[in-house]
């Protein structure tokens, strides 16, 4: 029987029923080929091409599923950062997003068994923060990208010079509400008395007369009263002047020294979050590779994506890819040859003079670059390593 043409309703059918996903079960990964159903997945599997799949794959079926698993990781994590960014999501939401493509990787072809084995993977290797709640398992990706790093410190500096405008402001406002406080006088309060007579016979007499005579000469000093208390408030101010305008200068240096001195140390330590190095000697200290290569040392032969390395161990010869926080800087004995990885003079080689074992740190003589011959104290232990 021919093949039907294209617009009969058996091939629109054809094409209506092969749109979308389909079941997981009838999928070869290694084919890369969808079934329709199980008596199709049946045929596929009896035939020619698949049966060649499986042999390349029994060769080496590690090489396979590292492909697999390195794929799979790769658009997981460029997923989360596109979509989510550094929020925390549920990792289900992520992974139903993921399977939305149909051309994806399948998990059952990783090195991973369920979704909850690859999100505590994800949290152990540091490149997401993992959570478990009742309702689930939550993810939130780590940017380790430098850009955004510097784009974070920028912003935190930032606010750090909005808060300390804000304290000068209101410490500004508070010294002038109490010198205001402190500038008033208290009113005298007046006195009342009881008016008695010495004896019944003598007379209360009122001289209202008096009063407006008595009345009279009060005025000027009525009117002197005010300005005394003004004079007054304006000698005790002028006196806390000076004295909260220094206060003012040694709040902006202070606040201007800081920053210079966070400028500086940036200048002094130009760290990275990442110092990983050809051709230097390090040692392996995870434990999830068994006790075969635990505390043993390695020489990197590659560097990829800035974070990983290619080792090669120097008792068996294995080549392992490993990340940077399974690995840690050798220190040789005085005399040897070093290359500083982090740092100010990072990439430069040294020579090890000496080390300070209460400080954990070393005194290192630059042997290359414009610096050739100056001595630098106080590099850390995980500033430098040996030069294989």
């Amino acid at each position: 029987m021919g093949k039907a043409d294209f617009l009969s309703p058996k091939a629109i059918g054809n094409r209506i029923k092969s749109k979308g996903l389909q079941k997981l079960r009838w999928y070869c990964q290694m084919c890369q080929k969808q079934c329709r159903d199980e008596n199709g997945f049946k045929c596929h599997c009896m035939s020619e091409s698949h049966q060649r799949q499986l042999l390349l794959a029994s060769e080496d079926p590690n090489q396979f599923m590292d492909y697999f698993s390195e794929e799979f990781k790769n658009d997981f994590l460029e997923l989360i950062r596109r979509r989510f960014g550094t929020k925390r999501v549920h990792n289900n939401i992520v992974y139903n997003e993921y399977i939305s493509d149909r051309e994806h990787i399948h998990m059952n072809s990783t090195q991973w068994e369920t979704l909850t084995d690859f999100t505590k993977w994800l949290g152990k290797e540091g490149l997401c923060k993992v959570d478990e709640t009742p309702k689930g398992w939550y993810i939130q990706y780590v940017d380790r990208d430098p850009e955004t790093i510097r784009r974070q410190e920028e912003l935190e500096k930032k606010k750090k010079q909005d808060l300390d405008d804000e304290e000068r402001s209101a410490r500004f406002i508070e010294d002038q509400v109490r010198r205001g406080r402190s500038g008033k006088e208290t009113d005298e309060t007046p006195v009342f008395t009881e008016l008695k007579r010495e004896s019944e016979e003598e007379k209360v007499a009122f001289n209202l007369g008096a009063s407006s005579s008595v009345a009279g000469p009060s005025k000027p000093s009525a009117l002197l009263g005010p300005t005394a208390l003004k004079a007054a408030a304006a000698s005790s101010k002028r006196k806390e002047v000076p004295s909260s305008s220094e206060s003012k200068e040694k709040k902006k240096k202070s606040a201007l020294d800081e920053i210079m001195e966070m400028e500086e140390q940036k200048k002094q330590q130009v760290r990275m979050d990442y110092w990983l190095q050809p051709e230097i000697v390090v040692k392996v200290v995870t434990k999830k590779l068994g006790e075969k290569y635990h505390k043993r040392k390695a020489v990197i032969r590659e560097v990829r994506d800035k974070y990983t390395a290619i080792v090669r161990m120097i008792d068996s010869g294995d080549k392992l890819k490993l990340d940077q926080s399974h690995l840690e800087t050798v220190i040789p004995a005085p005399g040897k040859r070093v290359l500083i990885v982090n740092g100010q003079y990072r990439g430069t080689e040294a020579l090890l003079e000496g080390i300070d074992k209460k400080n954990f740190c070393a005194t290192l003589t630059l042997d290359s670059g414009r610096m050739k011959g100056k001595t630098v104290d106080g590099i850390a232990y995980e500033d430098f390593s040996k030069i294989a």
